[in-house]
């Protein structure tokens, strides 16, 4: 495993970010896990969960000249980014959208940079239904950017529903022909677990989970 994996994997765990239990998420799934990425909430964890950001991306090649973090909690995330590029001599236009459009002032629903004739990268924490990256991807576009794709924190790498073969994450590159970036993803979870005596208890239920919910080809 990656050397970014495993510092992400372990600061999200020191941050109570990352949570083992019994857990019952927004599509009725019970799950043996749980991922916050609002517990980053210091300037050290922030700081720490960029340069694990900046390392996928540089990983996987992908190329973008502005940041775009959608509201609420890709904001804090895109702005960490771009000062985390910043440091390494990279100095990356910042832009993020508010929840509803402002009717006073400048007005509008986008704050920061210029969108347009730019390769725009969307920064948050996950990817569940999709939908928040959706209209994210939708508002770069009404903006005159061009999406170049998609970097997240964490990818469950389970089916987006019953009767899928996809995970959500899967479903929004395939629909917006850009790829996701993940900084790590499920499969990385079980491989640390299985070097980790602290949580070895813990991958036999993050397996039996992953039977159930994983998409396909991603059995570890």
């Amino acid at each position: 495993m990656s050397d970014h994996r495993t510092r992400f994997l372990q600061l999200a765990l020191d941050a109570d970010a990352l949570r083992f239990g019994t857990f019952t998420l927004k599509s009725g799934r019970v799950s043996p896990y749980f991922f916050n990425a609002g517990r980053f909430d210091s300037g050290t964890s922030l700081a720490t969960l960029a340069g694990c950001y900046a390392d996928a991306l540089d990983a996987a090649g992908l190329g973008f000249d502005l940041l775009f973090g959608p509201a609420y909690k890709g904001i804090p995330l895109a702005t960490a980014l771009a000062c985390e590029y910043a440091r390494r001599g990279r100095d990356l236009p910042l832009a993020f959208n508010r929840k509803e459009a402002k009717a006073h002032g400048e007005g509008g629903l986008l704050i920061g940079a210029a969108l347009a004739g730019r390769r725009v990268l969307v920064v948050d924490d996950v990817i569940t239904a999709g939908t928040a990256i959706r209209e994210a991807l939708e508002t770069i576009r009404g903006g005159g950017g061009t999406p170049a794709g998609i970097v997240i924190a964490l990818d469950r790498q389970e089916i987006a529903g019953e009767g899928q073969s996809r995970s959500a994450a899967q479903a929004v590159a395939a629909e917006a022909g850009i790829p996701v970036v993940a900084v790590a993803t499920l499969g990385d979870l079980l491989a640390f677990a299985d070097g980790s005596a602290a949580l070895a208890d813990e991958r036999a239920r993050l397996q039996a989970y992953r039977r159930q919910y994983g998409v396909s080809g991603n059995d570890s």
